[in-house]
């Protein structure tokens, strides 16, 4: 049943007090290889590029650009955390934003209406995915592949292949156009829903409870853990933000066209997984899917400015995993040998 295992590799305050200053370092360079790679890229685009990549032009454009795979990333991590895996992020976003144009200019429902409707229904999707993941035992890969691929499919069969044009009111572009304090609300959207994620994930139960079943749903089962119901409430939440990222998505293109959609599935994955290899390595975090997403954004518009081919994205995406992953092996295997020959606690003595 399980797609994906969670288990925290990060060091502890007491292991790294015991190590030398050498194996300390070594112990924490995985932890933050990302965000010390993401700082070297910056200063390293910065220097190649020092008229238009250090500037605040670039800044909103990346911010604005990357905000919909930050929000899919985070939407992904959800579910990771109770080990399992949701593909209907990256198929999902197809219909929600063709539905929340639709909504609009083919029914004539005020915009309010018709995001509350597609919120909804993202909700009822992730719902949906849980039973078929809880309640008919299927695997999460499996389940949201078919969920996702029949969504897609009523995409193409509503949409005929052609696409949604209409005169949107401003106020529902103006969920993508905004800015606010110079900074797209785009971005601001990102940060909302990381510092909820982050409050939720860290300083309450239900996060504790995520990561107990992503580590050992058996266990988790034995302690009282509620599995089928935090699970449950896992894909409804990803179904929300999918639904979310749908919404802005429709308010920065103002069109809806089923071939819009599909390429944000691969990065929003990575961001997810890259944020499993570093802050809290072997376990998907917040903070860490941000700077996974945000290796991404940076990495691919300092090369794209280089110059780089259409292919580079999904080249840079594919690079960055393997190496991402590459690091959270090497974390591993640094932690089993120190926890092999930690020093022992001295005997109590008389």
């Amino acid at each position: 049943m399980q797609s994906i295992r969670s288990t925290a590799l990060e060091p502890t305050a007491v292991e790294l007090e015991r190590l030398p200053l050498a194996h300390r370092i070594g112990r924490l360079i995985p932890v933050y290889g990302l965000l010390i790679g993401l700082v070297v890229l910056i200063v390293v685009f910065s220097i190649t590029l020092p008229n238009t990549f250090p500037t605040l032009l670039n800044f909103r454009s990346i911010l604005g650009d990357k905000a919909i795979i930050a929000i899919l990333s985070l939407a992904a991590m959800i579910p990771m955390m109770a080990g399992r895996i949701d593909l209907t992020v990256g198929y999902g976003i197809v219909l929600w934003h063709i539905l929340a144009i639709a909504l609009q200019t083919h029914y004539g429902i005020p915009w309010p209406v018709a995001v509350a409707i597609v919120l909804v229904l993202g909700c009822l999707l992730g719902l949906l995915n849980g039973f078929l993941v809880e309640l008919a035992r299927i695997d999460s890969f499996i389940a949201t592949l078919g969920t996702g691929t029949v969504i897609y499919a009523i995409a193409l069969w509503y949409t005929e292949g052609r696409q949604v044009i209409g005169v949107l009111p401003p106020g529902f572009t103006g969920l993508y156009t905004t800015r606010l304090l110079g900074v797209p609300i785009a971005a601001w959207y990102v940060l909302v829903i990381s510092l909820v994620l982050w409050i939720v994930t860290e300083y309450l139960p239900i996060g504790r409870y995520l990561y107990a079943i992503g580590a050992n749903p058996r266990a988790a089962e034995l302690n009282g853990i509620r599995s089928r119901r935090f699970v449950i409430g896992a894909f409804m939440a990803s179904g929300l933000l999918g639904a979310i990222a749908g919404v802005v998505l429709a308010a920065r293109l103002r069109i809806g066209q089923a071939s819009v959609g599909l390429e944000f599935l691969l990065p929003a994955l990575v961001g997810a997984f890259l944020g499993s290899t570093t802050i809290k390595p072997g376990r998907v975090n917040v903070w860490g899917t941000i700077v996974g997403v945000a290796i991404l954004a940076v990495g691919i518009s300092g090369i794209q400015q280089l110059g780089g081919e259409f292919y580079v994205e999904p080249l840079f995406n594919g690079v960055t995993l393997l190496f991402a992953i590459g690091l959270a092996g090497y974390a591993q295997r640094r932690a089993k040998p120190v926890a092999r020959h930690a020093p022992e606690a001295p005997e109590a003595t008389e």
